[in-house]
């Protein structure tokens, strides 16, 4: 069952995986579903601020490219 409209993901994690992680995640007072989603989020922020870094990179490259033709 699913929260805040938000849509369930299926995932495929063998039983002893799975029973571990539940009893990690619980030591550290959070939720498998929680410590997945956070992780997730902390994956695509990365990506993303990385691809930030590129676009600005591209841009003073595009711009010293039009300055010296001028």
């Amino acid at each position: 069952m699913t929260t805040k409209g938000t849509p369930g993901r299926m995932v495929r994690i063998d039983d002893e995986t799975w029973a571990e992680y539940g009893v990690l995640c619980e030591e550290e007072g959070t939720s498998r579903a929680d410590d997945i989603r956070r992780h997730v989020h902390s994956r695509v922020n990365a990506r993303r601020q990385k691809q930030g870094r590129m676009d600005a990179l591209k841009r003073r490259r595009d711009r010293l490219a039009a300055d010296s033709e001028s």
